[in-house]
């Protein structure tokens, strides 16, 4: 608990990626992103679910996570975000698609800078945000995470349809 009377949990956890830092405040998931920090060793009851639920996503097992979230950030950003999280697993849309369903007709750079602003990297998939040319581009925890769980989702979706030849 905070100095406010706030439920917080922090945790650095360990993942095939590097460390990754949760917070959780109120019952919430409010953080998740990839940290130098070592691996905090303690895992406080709240986080326990987001860990069991990470892991799984990350053995390809997890598609979503049913998390209650509560990312802070602008109206426009929480926007994007909102867009961005509907992504199903496994495939991607531009920056320029994301502002097209804003009404932005020139929006692909603020709808860049908002999902930079993610706070819930992997469970508000900005990992799958690519550029018009279907290039990877950007990602706060660098661009060899970001196609890893592309490759990742890819190679689980094709496991799940049991190959490319069933």
């Amino acid at each position: 608990m905070d100095s406010d009377g706030i439920n917080l949990s922090i945790a650095i956890v360990s993942s095939p990626l590097g460390n990754i830092e949760l917070c959780s405040s109120e019952g919430f998931l409010t953080r998740l992103k990839f940290t130098e920090q070592p691996s905090s060793g303690t895992l406080p009851e709240p986080l326990k679910p987001v860990k069991e639920k990470l892991d799984g996503y990350f053995r390809g097992e997890r598609k979503n996570f049913e998390i209650p979230i509560l990312p802070e950030g602008t109206e426009f950003q929480k926007r994007v975000w909102e867009i961005v999280y509907e992504i199903p697993f496994g495939t991607t849309i531009s920056y320029g698609e994301i502002a097209g369903r804003l009404g932005l007709k020139n929006g692909a750079r603020a709808v860049g800078l908002a999902n930079g602003a993610n706070p819930l990297a992997i469970i508000i998939p900005c990992h799958r945000v690519i550029g018009s040319d279907g290039r990877l581009t950007g990602y706060a925890g660098g661009l060899w995470r970001k196609e890893w769980l592309l490759k990742m989702e890819m190679a689980s979706s094709l496991n799940s349809l049991g190959g490319l030849f069933g």
